[in-house]
């Protein structure tokens, strides 16, 4: 029985283009630091951990071949985008409805914007789940250092490598946004913050159901 041989460099160039990939501004970079600097870093963490599962399940349709069937069939990646672009529609929503409420005094202790850690942890997960780009980055990862000689091992490694990635990315985010003067800001000017998010998200979710109908 022959033993799989790893290609470290192979794996090296995934890991890094990963990277960044996944560092990039984003709906799920943005997401993660604005629940950071309006919750604290628990709850950062906590929605980024939702984010880096989310993430995870990407990398293993992508891994095991069933991204490159998603992206075949128009139907399924149809509401795929929809789904995402009705769900960044909804974010929209809550950071508008963010922005009209009475600011809190102190950093952190909005109620309504420190939702449960379950709902936290869900937030996070629905919103890479709802990513339809998500896959294509880890297609596209994976295919500057995967070759077809690569075995399970190979597979296994740069999917579980991507996935950390992934996770330590949104925990640095968490944390350089939990910083207290980056609360401290967001307490202040809150309602410009919380609408700016808004439109980011409004815009983000009207182009992505708009590309789901565009013709190729």
């Amino acid at each position: 029985m022959e033993q799989e041989m790893i290609d470290w460099m192979g794996l090296a160039s995934i890991l890094a283009a990963f990277f960044v990939v996944a560092a990039s501004p984003g709906p799920a970079t943005l997401a993660v630091s604005t629940v950071s600097a309006a919750s604290g870093r628990k709850s950062g963490m906590i929605f980024g951990a939702g984010l880096a599962v989310g993430l995870a399940f990407w990398g293993l349709v992508a891994a095991t071949g069933l991204g490159a069937i998603l992206q075949a069939s128009t139907h399924l990646l149809i509401a795929l985008k929809v789904a995402g672009g009705v769900y960044l529609l909804w974010l929209a929503y809550g950071s508008a409805r963010s922005a009209m409420r009475v600011a809190p005094e102190k950093p952190g202790l909005d109620s309504h914007i420190r939702p449960s850690e379950k709902r936290l942890f869900a937030r996070g997960l629905a919103l890479n789940l709802s990513n339809p780009k998500a896959v294509v980055a880890w297609m596209a990862a994976l295919s500057v250092g995967l070759g077809a000689d690569d075995g399970l091992v190979g597979v296994v490694l740069a999917t579980l490598g991507c996935a950390l990635i992934g996770l330590l990315i949104y925990a640095a985010y968490a944390t350089a946004f939990s910083l207290s003067v980056i609360m401290n800001g967001y307490v202040k000017f809150r309602r410009w913050i919380d609408g700016m998010v808004s439109a980011l998200f409004a815009i983000a979710g009207i182009a992505l159901i708009r590309s789901a109908f565009a013709r190729s």
